[in-house]
């Protein structure tokens, strides 16, 4: 395969574990803690490198790719990390929708007006004994890969 096609091929992958994200969350009602939104930017700017690479398919942006894809394994890691107690997380990861500063108990409380504290270290959902946490660092593995074999791949025609 040509590095153009590997890049697309990676940037498709990033674009639907992205809408997968989305879907979870709309569809399937779990709302994202902070280090799940953390996670999300990667992949969206791994979609904007491959739209780069399908323009100009240089070594350099693929590297980038998958550097991207790396890091955001890292991110993944970690987060799986924190959900098992491995570690603990930023003090920041409180909650979705700006925290609990300024919330009074009653209104935490109060499930009707939309508030819902979404805890970084409490997994929402499980397959095969892995979080969505752990799921994004594999994928993101498994796209670093392609984004790599992009950088050794011919140039396209």
């Amino acid at each position: 395969m040509t590095r153009r096609t590997l890049m697309l091929i990676a940037g498709l992958g990033s674009a639907a574990l992205l809408a997968a994200a989305f879907g979870f969350q709309v569809i399937g009602g779990y709302l994202p803690c902070q280090m799940c939104l953390w996670q999300r930017w990667p992949h969206v700017a791994a979609i904007f490198i491959a739209a780069v690479g399908a323009l100009l398919p240089a070594r350099a942006i693929a590297a980038l790719g998958g550097l991207t894809m790396i890091g955001n394994a890292g991110l993944g890691i970690f987060h799986t990390g924190v959900e098992r107690d491995w570690w603990e997380g930023p003090q920041s990861c409180a909650s979705v929708g700006g925290g609990l500063e300024g919330q009074s108990g009653a209104d935490l409380l109060n499930f009707d007006q939309g508030f819902r504290v979404v805890l970084c270290d409490e997994a929402a959902w499980h397959f095969l004994g892995l979080s969505m946490a752990s799921w994004n660092a594999i994928f993101c593995l498994v796209l670093a890969a392609i984004w790599f074999a992009a950088f050794r791949a011919r140039q396209s025609a």
